[in-house]
Formats: C-alpha cells, structure tokens, sequence
C-alpha cells in the first residue's frame, strides 16, 4: 500500500519505567523500520566526509496512554489494516527474538498485555487511529 503522507506513532503504557520506554520505542521503530525499509532515508555525511548510517526520513511520535486505550488502538490500526508492532509486558522477560515471538505466539490477542505499539500510515489514518493517546511528557 502506498503512503501519501506516512506517519510513525509508537504508543506507551503511561506507567512504564523511563528504562522501558527507551527499550520499546527502539523495539518498536526497528519492527517498523524493518517492514517499511522504503521509509529510511540517504546515509549522512559531515563536511569532513565521515559517513553515518541513514535514519528514518518521516516523523516519528512518542505518546503515552493506558493500556486499555493500546487496546483501542491495536484493534482500530488492524480494523483499518495498518501494519504495526507490539511490544508486550512478556518481552522485558526474554533475552531474544525467539522467546520474543513465542512469548507473543502463546497469547490471544484479546489478551496480550501491550506495552506499546508501533503504527506506520498514512498521516490521516493514522491519527484516527491513536485517537485518545497523548503526546510523550
């Protein structure tokens, strides 16, 4: 599907500790990152012309809101069929990709206790979808 405006919103718990909302925003902008890699921008160079890996080339938003309302908005990004990451309470737990995803795999979604959510989109759509969620303080 083609963005015209694309748009990333990862989206916290409110109570996460301040180590955990570092942990899964970057756990969330690569799962992004890795689905979406057209997103990344040019390597940067300085004047020197030392070179530096490519970031992401699109706005990126850090919110906060309760869990229920992650709920919201995980099942509002899938109703609209936007792809997106998740990161659950499970994962602090695991110590790599495979506990990771069999951690998550063992869960319905009804029941995944979110952590945080990535959403990728068109800019519009997108925040319908973190309608209710709060800007990071």
């Amino acid at each position: 599907m083609e963005i015209d405006q694309p748009k990333i919103v990862v989206v916290l718990r409110d109570d996460l500790l301040a180590w955990q909302e570092n942990n899964v925003t970057a756990f969330l902008v690569s799962g992004v990152t890795a689905a979406r890699p057209e997103l990344v921008g040019e390597p940067y160079r300085d004047a020197d012309g030392a070179t530096y890996l490519p970031m992401l080339g699109v706005p990126v938003m850090v919110m906060v809101a309760s869990g229920e309302q992650l709920a919201t908005v995980r099942r509002r990004a899938a109703d609209r069929g936007l792809r997106f990451s998740l990161y659950t309470a499970d994962l602090f737990a695991t110590g790599n990709d495979a506990d990771n995803r069999a951690a998550v795999s063992g869960v319905p979604t009804e029941k995944l206790d979110l952590v945080g959510l990535g959403v990728v989109g068109d800019r519009r759509v997108v925040d319908k979808v973190v309608k209710g969620a709060r800007l990071h303080p």
